[in-house]
């Protein structure tokens, strides 16, 4: 059984060396069109990408900061678009997980790590604000945010959960605080508001105001609420990202291709978490595990859709990973995607979702980038343990993991391996 450890990148590099002595230089990776480059990384961009050997071997600037990626597919990095990480972690307590702001702080930052080592060099994580804690579990988040920068890309997301009526004055003020302390994003669960329609006015109007974007946390239980939602989000394109809407999923298929066109006009982004629910049913109390959307039939009326996580290891899904290798598996497992399309959603798109610049591995874009021991994208899907993680440049995390086998009884001659490489 693999056992995955954090271990030194390469016998040229370590975690955290960076670029600043003139350059990283990623030798003998493997790409997804089959080549074997090298790829030389400065100032957090790829700078040249070249035959194997091309660039380790003859550039000066290299010595001492290559890293060995033969036997590694390389990347673009995963993002993560729709995570909990003020919750994350939960699971095992003993009665209602801590909301202190020490420990909210320290789950987020051990959930946003966990995901980093997974290979998501940017993540967007939902914190709830109002009721019992007011503002203390987002400034938590926040000061996560602080100290994890450098190694990943942490946005927040402030959400309410109610926002009209006498009850919602309070909740508008606070959303309004939240945007001084400094969230990256207006939140809004329209879902828990008496006035739905009203909710996710007040959230577009306030971001609008502010020039941020907006993430609406919706089951997308009512096919005509998701149609007024995204009439309404129609002037914000493409800055309104919407999800799981796992209600898509219940719907008859000539109303869930009719809400797909309106969708695509709207020009929102939907996130689908195929790892399984991420909110805990108002009414029950039970996690919503109502089902993911049905992303071939947005995606041929052009909708974009990305792939997220959702809970990890909290009372919505205790057994969550929060690992994009293994949404994207999902979806190439129950053929809602190819397996390239199925990585695509979890890198490019939710990088597009969550506004961020594309990867690509070639000169000039930015080195946010994952090797993955393997040789094709179904392969690194399908097994893919061992992982080196690159973000503005520099190598910010490994795992690695070996497979050994005892001696078989009866395999005299039969020369078995007794480990198991990647």
């Amino acid at each position: 059984m693999p056992d995955s450890q954090p271990q030194e990148p390469g016998r040229h590099g370590r975690a955290g060396a960076n670029d600043e002595t003139g350059g990283l230089v990623l030798s003998g990776a493997r790409l997804a069109d089959g080549r074997t480059v090298d790829v030389r990384v400065t100032g957090g961009r790829i700078e040249a990408v070249g035959t194997a050997g091309s660039l380790a071997d003859t550039d000066s600037r290299a010595r001492g900061t290559r890293v060995d990626l033969g036997g590694y597919l390389l990347l673009p990095a995963p993002a993560e678009p729709h995570a909990h990480h003020d919750s994350a972690l939960t699971a095992d307590v003993d009665g209602p997980p801590s909301l202190e702001p020490v420990d909210v702080q320290r789950r987020t930052t051990q959930a946003a790590l966990l995901q980093l080592g997974h290979g998501a060099t940017a993540i967007r994580t939902h914190v709830r604000i109002g009721d019992v804690t007011g503002l203390r579990s987002l400034q938590a988040v926040l000061g996560a945010r602080r100290a994890l920068r450098g190694l990943t890309e942490l946005r927040v997301v402030a959400v309410p959960r109610q926002l009209t009526g006498a009850a919602g004055a309070d909740g508008l003020a606070m959303l309004r605080d939240a945007l001084r302390m400094g969230v990256d994003v207006v939140g809004g669960c329209p879902d828990l508001d008496p006035d739905p329609s009203g909710h996710a006015e007040a959230v577009l109007e306030l971001a609008a105001e502010h020039g941020r974007a907006v993430d609406l946390h919706t089951d997308a239980p009512d096919p005509a609420r998701l149609a007024r939602l995204a009439a309404m989000a129609g002037g914000l394109r493409p800055h309104v990202t919407i999800g799981p809407c796992c209600g898509l999923a219940r719907l008859p298929h000539d109303v869930a291709a009719h809400l797909a066109g309106r969708l695509a006009t709207s020009g929102v982004s939907v996130v689908t978490l195929p790892q399984g629910g991420c909110v805990l049913d108002g009414s029950t109390g039970q996690p919503d595990t109502g089902g993911w959307v049905p992303l071939r039939l947005l995606r041929a009326a052009g909708v974009h859709v990305a792939a997220g996580s959702g809970a990890l290891r909290d009372a919505a899904n205790p057994v969550g990973r929060g690992d994009p290798l293994e949404a994207a598996f999902l979806l190439a497992s129950r053929a809602e995607a190819g397996p390239e399309d199925a990585y695509a959603a979890v890198s490019a798109d939710a990088r597009r979702a969550l506004g961020l610049p594309p990867v690509r591995v070639e000169a000039g874009f930015p080195a946010e980038l994952l090797a993955v021991r393997g040789q094709t994208v179904p392969g690194v899907l399908s097994l893919g343990y061992s992982r080196v993680v690159l973000h503005r440049g520099r190598v910010v995390a490994r795992t690695s993991a070996v497979r050994e086998f005892c001696d078989a009884a009866d395999a005299a001659g039969l020369d078995l391996p007794r480990q198991a490489q990647g």
